[in-house]
Formats: C-alpha cells, sequence, structure tokens
C-alpha cells in the first residue's frame, strides 16, 4: 500500500474543516431584499388603512345625507297652511315650520284630533289680540298693555301664536294680534301669520266686550282645516 504524505492530509484536512465564506456583494444583495420586503409590507398596509378610512367617511356621509334628506322630505309633507273655519268667516294662516316646528307639530296634531272644533273667543282685546281658548292657558288680559311704543315692537300685526310653557291638550290656546305687540316674543311662540282673512280677524276684534274682555256674543272656530297649499 502506498503511504500518504503528510503533506497531502494536512491539506485534505483543512479542506475538510474549513468554514465557507458569504462575500460582501452576498450580504448587501440579501439586505436590500429584506428592506424592499418591508417597504412593500408598510405600503399594502398604508393602502388598506386608507382605503379602509375613506369607505367608513363615505358611509357616515351617505347616511348623513340620507337623514338629512329623509328630515327634509318629513317637513315638505307637514300642512303649510291652516283654514280657521269661524262663525264670523275664514282666517287663513301660514304655518312657520322651519322657525317654530315643535309648536307647528303639536298645533297640526291636535287638529287632527278636533281639539279646536267649537273652540270660542273668550277674549277680545281692541288693537291689540284676540283669544281663542278653554281659559286653560295664559291669559291675554294679564299681560301688560302699557309702553306700546314703535320702537319696542318686534312683530306686526295678524301673528298667530300660543302662550309659552309645556302645554296639556286643553292649554293650547291661540292667540291672533291685531297690532303689533312690544315684546311679543317674551309673551308668545309665534307659529304663524295670518295671510287671508284680515279682515275677519278686525271683525272679530271689534265686538263688544265686558269689563273682563269677554265677548258678550258667541264667536268661535268651528273646525280648522289643513292643508299643503292655498
Amino acid at each position: 500500500m502506498a503511504r500518504i504524505k503528510p503533506q497531502a492530509l494536512l491539506q485534505q484536512s483543512k479542506r475538510k474543516k474549513g468554514p465557507s465564506r458569504i462575500s460582501a456583494a452576498s450580504i448587501i444583495f440579501y439586505a436590500l431584499i429584506l428592506v424592499l420586503v418591508g417597504f412593500f409590507l408598510l405600503a399594502t398596509y398604508r393602502h388598506w388603512s386608507n382605503r379602509s378610512r375613506l369607505q367608513s367617511e363615505n358611509n357616515l356621509s351617505v347616511s348623513e345625507e340620507v337623514e338629512n334628506s329623509f328630515g327634509d322630505s318629513k317637513k315638505s309633507e307637514l300642512p303649510g297652511y291652516a283654514v280657521l273655519n269661524t262663525s264670523k268667516g275664514s282666517i287663513i294662516v301660514e304655518l312657520y315650520k322651519e322657525s317654530a316646528p315643535e309648536a307647528v307639530d303639536e298645533f297640526i296634531d291636535l287638529c287632527q284630533k278636533g281639539h279646536f272644533k267649537g273652540m270660542l273667543f273668550q277674549r277680545v282685546i281692541k288693537h291689540y289680540v284676540i283669544q281663542a281658548g278653554d281659559g286653560q292657558g295664559t291669559g291675554a288680559a294679564g299681560w301688560n298693555l302699557r309702553g306700546k311704543q314703535p320702537a319696542s315692537m318686534k312683530h306686526e300685526a295678524f301673528m298667530l301664536g300660543t302662550s309659552k310653557g309645556k302645554h296639556t291638550n286643553k292649554g293650547f290656546d291661540l292667540f291672533i294680534t291685531t297690532a303689533p305687540i312690544p315684546d311679543l316674543n317674551e309673551k308668545l311662540i309665534v307659529f304663524g301669520q295670518v295671510v287671508k282673512g284680515e279682515d275677519v280677524v278686525q271683525e272679530i276684534e271689534e265686538v263688544d266686550t265686558d269689563e273682563h274682555y269677554t265677548p258678550k256674543i258667541t264667536i268661535g272656530i268651528l273646525d280648522v282645516t289643513l292643508k299643503q297649499k292655498v
């Protein structure tokens, strides 16, 4: 058998035990790949995150638009006018649905229940106001009749309103002014204005009354008709 030289054995041992080396170029290459993968994942996350946020905002805006349109359509369906058929003639009133929605809603509800049918005009104060009701609400006779200076007038004549405060079914009186009233906002919730039948209001205003401003003859509301347009 041929003998292996010690030098050859040493070279074979070095080849077997020596670790394989990775070049610097390979390390840089793999590092760049990891960086690119990281950027890709970050960009993907941001894209889907922004998309989800935009979808949520769009859904919210669509919901608000639907709700607003529903509210507007509901308001537009409400009657815009009321015809007070009295024993002296008809009084047509435009309802302030936008500026006094709660009072208008309550008025319409009571009209549909027949609340005003047969209601009497219980107080008539010339050049001031006529009041229809059953005496449960705030009376016009208790108002301060002094100080009718033009500078303090807030409303014109022929405004329709009701007394302030929480109403019961029997406490929703109707007031129609026959002249501008100082500080009317402090006395009434104004929710409408007479647009036709001012002569009927003036005819009621001219009836004889006693010392309590109660008409000596019976004058009342026969019924109330709600209309979309006149």
